[in-house]
């Protein structure tokens, strides 16, 4: 992992999807925090278009830049569905810098929106794992428990109103008794 100094604010980090860079000072919404660089790839060469990695991040249509690169630590920006950062996009320049969209406290993770063809490609199959998502799936899940607990409840109640109109019923030779011999009322 590439040694950073001190006066930046941030850090790569373990964080719950893998690696991850979070902040060591606050950082105010709208400041440029890192700049994403590396190898900019052309996709008309067929050798460069054929490159796979999680690091790609495109450009425009032509151009992609490959974050793969150890020295780029923007790489362990990890997406959020409610990111505290975004990316700022230059095609013409051939730039993308990270710009906090809201106040960062000392310790946040600094995390962006992937967007939707990346999120499709891999997050998707997965499931996404930024703590908005993981709240969201944390919420159905308590409301599928409670959910099944209601069914459970109700198949038991009615199990029991069943076993109690059994239990009233009398057997006469194996035919439920009602109160009738012979099409005449019991005494």
């Amino acid at each position: 992992m590439p040694a950073i100094s001190s006066n930046k604010p941030y850090r790569v980090g373990r964080s719950k999807t893998g690696l991850g860079l979070f902040a060591t000072k606050p950082i105010r919404k709208g400041t440029r925090i890192i700049r994403y660089f590396g190898p900019i790839l052309d996709s008309r060469i067929p050798e460069q278009d054929d490159i796979e990695n999680k690091y790609l991040f495109e450009l425009n249509g032509r151009w992609t830049i490959d974050g793969s690169v150890r020295k780029n630590v923007a790489r362990y920006i990890n997406h959020s569905c409610r990111p505290n950062a975004e990316s700022d996009v230059r095609p013409r320049e051939r730039k993308v810098f990270i710009r906090a969209i809201r106040n960062i406290e000392a310790g946040d993770e600094i995390n962006y929106d992937y967007g939707t063809d990346y999120f499709k490609a891999y997050l998707k199959p997965i499931g996404c794992k930024c703590p908005s998502c993981e709240k969201k799936r944390k919420k159905l899940r308590a409301e599928a428990r409670v959910e099944r607990a209601k069914v459970k409840a109700r198949a038991e109640r009615k199990a029991q109103k069943a076993a109690a109109k059994g239990a009233a019923k009398k057997k006469l030779n194996g035919k439920h008794f009602k109160g009738k011999v012979n099409g005449q009322a019991r005494v």
